[in-house]
């Protein structure tokens, strides 16, 4: 008995109810939950009219309490999640706009986001956890009940109007910025290849006074183009095109331009896209493909990646990263290819054909 009692002592014995620290903080694990409690905050200030309100003066909480007939604490709940992410400012007791809120949150501006965020909350089952894991287990996109993007607007041409309309005020803050990046001194005509509403041709000829626009898309899209491109008479120098940019021959420019185009197609369809291009540009041509990029390894940043999973609702597309884009166009014929940071988490890349 001794010597098992000399064996068990040189057990240890096992540490019970020992808890190991994390090697790092639980912020990370916060952050996810805090996005998705946070960022209806946002929304609903938006359906409120808040900021409206809060444009016309600068109001106290109990004067916009008054105002939307609210009580204190969810007033000061929206506010508090607003203010913290510099929408509104808060200074001695007084809420406000700051300039970005002035810029992307009054329908006023150009670059009004409020039309996307009313996209966004009439598709919001979308978005749900249900949602996207049917979008990974089949590989399908599952916008407009599973049916194909494009098609489905092609077949109602109000829900095209209504989807370029949305896109707009969110392209003409980038659209206002990437062709200050560029040269584009020698071009005199820039075809805006499936442009929608026209804002980076709008972007592009108010930079550059010599060039002129064609915005080439369908018969819906290019109705409200015309509209938008009147409204800032531009009518002499951005024309609109019918035409179908995988069957139709694309019109005389010396520059082609796709924004938003590369991400909604697989790769596959981006290289015949920009082979098109190619050999539709005379010599001394140039293309310009503007996209959120993912880095080198796709692995992020995390805006592009959320994104990317937009797509995966949306499209049967993908966020690219800057080298997968710039190797299509070198595969395409393209020289003197650079990739370019132009505005917020938008990049441009480009290519001339020799």
């Amino acid at each position: 008995m001794g010597d098992s009692m000399k064996k068990a002592g040189k057990v240890k014995p096992q540490v019970r109810g020992r808890i190991r620290k994390p090697r790092v903080d639980d912020r990370l694990a916060w952050d996810i939950e805090f996005a998705v409690w946070g960022t209806p905050a946002v929304f609903v200030a938006h359906q409120l009219k808040l900021f409206a309100l809060l444009a016309e003066k600068p109001r106290s909480l109990e004067e916009i309490c008054a105002a939307k007939d609210l009580k204190r604490r969810p007033a000061e709940a929206i506010l508090a999640v607003t203010t913290s992410l510099g929408i509104t400012r808060c200074r001695g007791g007084m809420y406000s706009l700051t300039p970005a809120g002035e810029d992307y949150f009054l329908e006023k501006s150009p670059t009004y986001f409020g039309a996307s965020f009313d996209n966004t909350i009439e598709q919001y089952p979308l978005y749900s956890v249900e949602s996207l894991k049917r979008a990974v287990m089949t590989d399908s996109a599952q916008v407009y009940g599973g049916g194909e993007m494009f098609k489905t607007q092609e077949e109602q041409p109000e829900l095209s109007r209504k989807f370029t309309r949305m896109m707009h005020s969110s392209s003409m803050g980038p659209a206002s910025a990437w062709p200050g990046k560029i040269n584009l001194g020698k071009n005199r005509v820039m075809l805006d290849v499936a442009g929608g509403s026209g804002a980076h041709s709008i972007g592009a000829v108010a930079r550059w006074p010599k060039l002129n626009a064609i915005i080439l898309d369908a018969a819906p899209v290019c109705e409200v183009a015309a509209e938008i491109v009147a409204e800032y008479g531009l009518q002499a120098r951005i024309r609109t095109h019918l035409g179908d940019m995988w069957k139709d021959p694309f019109p005389s420019a010396d520059l082609h331009f796709y924004s938003m185009i590369f991400h909604d197609w697989p790769a596959e369809k981006c290289k015949f896209l920009a082979k098109k291009s190619f050999d539709a540009l005379d010599p001394g041509g140039r293309i310009i493909v503007h996209e959120m990029l993912f880095n080198s390894e796709r692995t992020g940043p995390f805006p592009v990646a959320a994104f990317n999973i937009t797509m995966l609702l949306w499209t049967e597309g993908e966020q690219y990263s800057g080298r997968e884009i710039s190797s299509m166009l070198r595969e395409a014929g393209f020289r003197n290819v650079a990739v370019k940071p132009t505005f917020g988490y938008w990049s441009i890349v480009t290519g001339v054909k020799p």
